[in-house]
């Protein structure tokens, strides 16, 4: 009995002495845990203007420290870098200022010794741009002829052939040349099946294919309906359509309109661009979204061979390039502070777009969500317009906004580039940093590559109708946030 009572007491001892340690760790989890989460959300790389001040969220529970190097560009946490590490104490904010233009790097540490975070930040000089707004033509040439769809030829009664097929021609192809000729354009591919036809040749096909050059031949086929020489491909050359200008930078020129990529309304391929333009575009009516079916506005181009501007890139984030003269906005009559992504928040906001002729209007819009490390597709905030003005005239976003820069606290902050299939009330737009790092007028991270498209990369121009040139109708896109340009 008295040694079963001695190890029970011994037992229970050290039941007590594991409870203590437990809840000791508990309680040391409990603290590192705050900071880690705080920290951890943070993105890789940020970007904070001169003398912007950034608050990354939360006060320390911890004491911590940070190393800058190089040091001098920014300050953390109310204190100029130094050389070495520099002390954070229980209770401060967590905030940085930019000081100097410049690349620097913090590595955070909990007591000085476990590392938890380590962010890269650029400090860039303040830019201003003027707002756009304005409604604009946009005619794209493509790189190459795209092949959209295939098209059967009936030889006889019962018998349909299909020569590119037969040739391993794919859609989705881009052809870029044609036997010894460089495919400009579609009625050049016609003019070369045709001439191989006549002479009883098989004509050779140059195509790139997911990063690759393909080289075939393709017997051409005497169509007895329309008694032309096919290979029973449909083809496409380039786009075209009404969008929004985003903005435009005195200084250098340049322009943004759009937020997203144009690919192809077949195949949802990014069109690689050759040349392009854009011109001046006039609303003449618009077709009230809905529940279920997207609204757009109907544009007709003034003035069509009388270009204002160069398309030069089709990136992910929208299109870019320079202007033949300087954009007059009379809402912002001067350029206008750029906001970085930190600077951004949820609350109100406004809107610059046309809805009626060439005049240029604001609407008040909500910024209701948003993503800190945003994604390639473009969909960086979620809006809300708010305005009655615009509900009664459109119901909300509709196709051929796409672009429409959107201003927070006299900043340009982004750009509309979807509306809600099931709210027309609702959208995406695009953080403008992004929109400014594709355009060149910023400098991309350290970790992000070329201004491919990305996994969100969608088709300009889609299901929705859309008419000729004369009546230019929105490029567009077509999923549960559809492009509203």
């Amino acid at each position: 009995m008295r040694t079963w009572g001695v190890a029970a007491v011994s037992s229970r001892w050290k039941g007590r002495g594991a409870a203590r340690v437990l809840g000791l760790v508990l309680a040391l989890a409990a603290v590192f845990s705050v900071p880690v989460w705080v920290l951890a959300a943070l993105p890789g790389h940020i970007r904070v203007a001169r003398d912007q001040s950034l608050h990354l969220g939360g006060y320390l529970p911890v004491p911590m420290t940070v190393r800058v190097a190089p040091a001098g560009i920014l300050r953390v946490s109310g204190a100029e870098s130094g050389p070495g590490e520099q002390r954070l104490g229980l209770g401060q904010p967590l905030q940085i200022q930019g000081l100097d233009p410049g690349r620097t790097r913090l590595d955070f540490r909990i007591f000085g010794l476990i590392p938890i975070r380590r962010m890269t930040v650029d400090v860039v000089p303040p830019l201003k741009l003027v707002p756009g707004g304005h409604s604009i033509g946009v005619v794209l040439r493509s790189r190459g002829v795209l092949v959209v769809g295939e098209a059967g030829i009936a030889v006889a009664p019962g018998t349909t052939v299909y020569p590119a097929r037969e040739g391993g021609i794919q859609v989705g192809d881009r052809i870029l040349r044609i036997g010894n000729h460089e495919a400009l354009s579609e009625a050049l591919v016609q003019k070369e099946i045709e001439a191989a036809g006549r002479r009883g040749e098989s004509v050779k096909v140059t195509l790139w294919r997911r990063g690759r050059e393909i080289t075939t031949q393709v017997r051409p086929v005497l169509d007895p309906q329309s008694g032309r020489w096919r290979i029973g491909l449909y083809i496409r050359d380039g786009a075209a359509g009404v969008g929004t200008l985003t903005f435009y930078d005195p200084g250098s020129g340049r322009y943004g309109a759009l937020g997203h990529i144009i690919a192809d309304s077949e195949t949802g391929q990014p069109i690689p661009v050759r040349d392009g333009h854009i011109v001046r575009a006039t609303v003449i009516d618009i077709d009230k979204g809905a529940r279920g079916q997207p609204g757009e506005k109907v544009g007709e181009l003034t003035g069509p061979d009388r270009w204002i501007g160069s398309i030069e890139q089709n990136t992910r984030f929208g299109i870019f390039g320079r202007l033949e003269a300087p954009l007059h906005n009379p809402l912002y009559p001067e350029p206008i502070p750029v906001a970085m992504a930190g600077q951004v928040r949820k609350g109100k906001a406004e809107l610059l777009t046309v809805v009626g002729g060439e005049r240029l209007e604001r609407f008040e819009v909500e910024i209701v969500d948003l993503a800190r490390s945003p994604g390639p597709d473009g969909r960086h905030m979620v809006l809300r317009v708010t305005d009655p003005r615009l509900l009664a005239r459109t119901r909300g976003i509709v196709q051929g906004m796409s672009g429409s820069p959107i201003i927070q606290d006299g900043r340009l902050v982004g750009a509309v580039t979807h509306v809600f299939v099931n709210d027309p009330s609702r959208g995406y737009g695009v953080l403008i940093e992004w929109m400014l790092q594709e355009a060149g007028l910023l400098q991309p991270p350290a970790s992000s590559g070329p201004g491919a498209p990305g996994p969100g990369a969608q088709n300009w121009q889609n299901s929705w109708p859309h008419g000729v040139l004369s009546a230019a109708r929105p490029l567009q896109l077509a999923e549960s946030g559809v492009p509203c340009g």
